[in-house]
């Protein structure tokens, strides 16, 4: 009689679930996941000793491209350590104008959560809904930054530049003209902030629009529903943070915890799960974006009210403004130094996190007095998180295996660094 063994199988780096730059190599039983064993690095940029060839500021572009999803949330963790290290802090202004395009940035991360994890079960309609959505965020990166994706809108001191006063609106074109184009412009008229607060208002109805199609269906229940269980007490031993943390019933949120900007003058629950499966994953992170909204919006209400400088005045540090550099000699000569050489940074270490769409992303810098960092060490919420796949993977069949690794939220920009 033939004997009955265990088989090895290849799951991904191809595979549509696997995001290209995941391998998987499985120990199957029949359709039983019996181990299995991530392998990464197909993705390793070594950004970390980049950043410590390069003056501090040269670095922030970086950052967009370690999590490509959560850019500006990034940049924040890395411009806060440099501002620790110099002993600097950003106007109120520039800090809520950060609070509020973290929370855009958290928005635009959890609506690619939910459009790529459902259509790797299957279900394609929510994508076309949530990148709907997606884009006006996008519009957004780029009024401030002049970039849709790698914004590097935040600077040591603060941010690149104020909003800006009038959004760019649609031409008319053989598709778009008429009413249909008078639409399309309709919350462009005025500001950003103006465009900001009408997409905020009108996004609770929208993610009730996600909701229809996925909370109550029955067969996205059956692919999530006891999938992927991590009690709170091993969630805590494997390093988890953020929704796989709230999904697993311990409330802890670097935001109300270890507030930071201006988490601390603005009112947001933080949603907790029960079982800790990938539906309660998918839940918490629903809610999220609805108490995103909730912050955008006292932040569009500060906003309106309080103009103000969003740079320090600080010439060692932050570069003059265009004008004040064409017309004053010393002026130019900051500008010419700061941009070639950079500024030295006192001798220290620091550890600045912050509560990134995926969990706590944080960034360990040590400088030793000169213009570029001695040591720079990220950590990626993605890389914990990965390292429990084996665990909650085990027991399950293939196709849990998909649903497992949509709800753990991966991004290896920032997890092979």
């Amino acid at each position: 009689m033939a004997e009955i063994r265990n088989y090895t199988m290849n799951f991904g780096p191809q595979h549509p679930a696997a995001h290209g730059v995941l391998r998987l190599v499985l120990e199957m039983d029949g359709e039983t996941v019996v181990r299995a064993d991530p392998h990464i690095g197909l993705l390793h940029r070594a950004t970390e000793k980049l950043a410590e060839s390069k003056p501090f500021s040269q670095s922030i572009g970086y950052m967009d491209r370690l999590d490509y999803v959560s850019m500006m949330c990034n940049e924040h963790a890395y411009v806060r350590a440099i501002e620790q290290l110099l002993g600097v802090e950003a106007p109120v202004r520039a800090q809520y104008i950060r609070t509020m395009f973290d929370e855009l940035t958290r928005f635009s991360n959890h609506l690619m959560w939910i459009g790529s994890s459902a259509l790797d079960l299957g279900a394609m309609t929510v994508f076309l809904y949530a990148f709907r959505e997606r884009e006006m965020v996008m519009d957004m990166y780029e009024a401030v930054s002049g970039a849709r994706l790698h914004a590097s809108y935040y600077r040591p001191g603060g941010v690149y530049r104020d909003l800006p006063d009038s959004m760019p609106l649609y031409q008319e074109s053989r598709w778009t003209k008429g009413r249909a184009l008078k639409r399309k412009n309709e919350w462009r008229e005025g500001s950003l902030l103006d465009f900001i607060e009408a997409f905020t208002r009108d996004v609770p109805a929208r993610i009730d629009e996600y909701e229809t199609l996925l909370t109550d269906n029955r067969i996205w229940k059956q692919r999530t529903v006891n999938i992927g269980i991590v009690s709170p007490q091993r969630a805590m031993q494997l390093g988890f943070s953020g929704p796989m943390l709230r999904g697993s019933g311990i409330e802890w949120d670097l935001r109300k915890k270890q507030p930071y900007a201006c988490y601390d003058k603005v009112e947001f629950d933080i949603p907790v799960g029960v079982n800790g499966d990938c539906y309660d994953r998918y839940l918490i992170r629903v809610e999220e974006m609805r108490q995103s909204a909730r912050i955008i919006l006292q932040c569009v209400t500060w906003l309106r009210a309080n103009p103000g400088a969003v740079m320090l005045k600080n010439f060692k540090v932050v570069p003059p403004s265009r004008e004040e550099m064409k017309d004053d000699m010393e002026a130019l000569i900051h500008h010419f130094k700061l941009f070639t050489e950079g500024y030295c940074v006192p001798p220290g270490e620091t550890y600045a996190a912050v509560e990134a769409p995926k969990g706590e992303f944080g960034c360990y810098l040590v400088s030793d007095g000169a213009n570029k960092p001695f040591r720079v060490h990220l950590r990626a919420p993605g890389f914990a998180h990965l390292s429990a796949l084996n665990e909650m993977a085990k027991g399950h069949m293939l196709a849990d295996t998909v649903a497992i690794i949509g709800s753990l939220d991966l991004v290896f920009g920032e997890v092979d660094r």
